[in-house]
């Protein structure tokens, strides 16, 4: 290991990896997602796919020290785990469909649902009762899978947040929660797959300290009372991932 991080301090763009995962940790803390948006398109371009997906994953570890304790009583456990559990199962099969089916027709299906909600949600559409289990399942089932497939874990189950009853501060802790218990479930199908390598495992704890401090920034900054300000930084995240996540910039177009 030690012969490994040497290696990766000498990786080059290393600092500019640095400085992009504080940043990564800054939004998460505050929005309690979005985290991986900021990250993968510099980490992509400077790392094998896997590699900057394994990486980040194992520094998102951090974020049980310096988020989820406070926003551990804020949160349904019972609603969480069960969101949790699902999309669990679901992200193998996400996985799979990332091997083998058309991801083009996947991703646009996928983003055009997001934007649809989105476009309600902005407008000032929400649900106004409580979450039955069934609905909860579902919600984990569609994240789990479409995180798999796609890599874009958050933007679905913080839709879903939004559009509840819930408080600002509660939507935040259960994102929060709930994104970074599946990160650390994600970890041994990653594994599985061959993508959780020692090089990758050693930049993640190279990546652990600024993720860490930046998240606990991203923390101090959030404020309940500013509901407005905080819906309109997650749609503007959510925005972004749909933006960033368009097929078209496959084809170069």
């Amino acid at each position: 290991m030690p012969d490994l991080l040497a290696q990766s301090l000498a990786l080059p763009g290393l600092w500019a990896l640095v400085g992009t995962v504080f940043v990564a940790g800054i939004v998460y803390g505050f929005a309690g997602f979005g985290a991986a948006l900021v990250f993968m398109p510099l980490g992509s371009a400077l790392l094998p796919i896997e590699v900057a997906v394994a990486a980040f994953a194992v520094s998102a570890l951090s974020s049980f020290v310096t988020v989820v304790p406070r926003a551990w009583s804020l949160v349904d456990k019972g609603g969480v785990a069960v969101m949790v559990f699902c999309a669990a199962i679901s992200a193998s099969l996400g996985l799979w469909v990332l091997r083998v089916a058309d991801l083009t027709a996947l991703r646009w299906a996928v983003i055009a649902v997001t934007a649809v909600t989105l476009i309600a949600l902005v407008a000032g559409w929400r649900y106004r009762t409580r979450p039955t289990l069934a609905t909860r399942s579902a919600v984990g089932f569609a994240t789990g899978f479409v995180g798999g497939a796609t890599g874009l874990l958050g933007p679905v189950m913080v839709l879903f947040q939004l559009a509840g009853s819930d408080s600002i501060a509660t939507s935040r802790a259960t994102a929060l929660v709930f994104l970074t218990v599946t990160s650390l479930l994600l970890l041994p199908l990653m594994a599985i797959q061959g993508m959780l390598t020692p090089p990758a495992v050693a930049l993640g704890l190279i990546f652990l300290l600024p993720y860490g401090a930046g998240t606990r920034l991203g923390a101090a900054l959030f404020q309940p009372g500013l509901e407005r300000f905080y819906r309109i930084v997650a749609y503007f995240v959510i925005l972004a991932a749909l933006v960033l996540g368009l097929p078209l910039w496959d084809q170069g177009i």
